[in-house]
């Protein structure tokens, strides 16, 4: 049959980096295509990167039907969880995914809402002491999203902040693994001149950059000054107080530490898989 290629589901899920590729293409040629294509009639849904591979080299590949999906939204749906599952997904990638699955959920939400409201509307007027409960909402907080994508809260905070603020070429960086999510996000706040600039000096500028942004940022905060009560006067910080607020500095310069000591272990984790 006829396989039809969709743009847009092609382009939904990230490429796979030159290294997969070359690892898929020699698997495909040493065992063949073990795994069907799926496809939503002649629109194919996953497994683009096996089809073209096969097409290729002449690989006999075979075909299977999911005839759940009602509309191009239940095929992204679909594609989602399926590459959630996979190990080979990098957290960068999940986290992204699981934002795009919260999207759709909170907007097919508002359509069913809306669609209830007027169809009520439309039968009889609005009655307060009978009117129907509202829908439940889709569990789309932060929580649920890191969640879904088996990340920190956190993490999610920071991949939304990449996917706002960050320039196409810093996105890739974090996509490649050339810079960490935390170190990403971070970098992510200086002007889109500056970050190409980080990008384009390689992962040791990159992480310069975080860290003088870090570091910065904690040399800026305020110390914390103990409240004075209405009516009093300005007294002299006792000894206590002035061990606290050495205290509240330190925790300030640790938490910088930390998300730097962060980005030190996914390095070596990085380095003890490619190994």
């Amino acid at each position: 049959m006829q396989i039809r290629i969709n743009d847009v589901l092609r382009a939904y899920i990230d490429p796979l980096t030159e290294a997969e590729r070359e690892a898929l293409e020699r698997s495909l040629l040493a065992e063949g295509c073990r795994d069907a294509l799926v496809l939503w009639d002649d629109v194919l849904v996953d497994g683009h990167n096996r089809y073209e591979i096969c097409q290729k080299h002449g690989i006999p590949f075979k075909v299977t039907q999911n005839t759940s999906f009602q509309s191009i939204e239940d095929v992204m749906l679909w594609m989602i969880d399926n590459h959630l599952g996979r190990r080979s997904v990098s957290d960068f990638q999940r986290g992204v995914l699981a934002l795009r699955q919260k999207d759709i959920l909170a907007k097919r939400a508002e359509e069913a809402a809306a669609r209830v409201k007027a169809e009520d509307a439309a039968i009889a007027p609005p009655d307060p002491e009978n009117e129907a409960p509202p829908p439940p909402k889709p569990r789309t907080s932060r929580e649920d999203i890191a969640r879904a994508a088996r990340l920190s809260s956190n993490t999610i905070s920071q991949i939304e902040k990449i996917q706002k603020t960050a320039t196409p070429e810093l996105v890739e960086a974090v996509r490649q693994g050339t810079i960490s999510i935390n170190a990403a996000a971070t970098v992510a706040s200086l002007p889109e001149a500056e970050q190409v600039a980080a990008v384009a000096g390689g992962k040791e500028l990159l992480r310069k950059a975080a860290k003088e942004i870090r570091e910065q940022r904690a040399a800026s905060r305020p110390p914390r000054v103990p409240r004075q009560a209405e009516g009093e006067s300005a007294e002299p910080m006792s000894e206590v107080e002035q061990l606290r607020m050495e205290v509240a500095q330190l925790k300030e310069k640790n938490a910088a530490l930390r998300a730097e000591n962060a980005e030190l272990r996914e390095r070596i984790a990085a380095l003890v898989d490619a190994s």
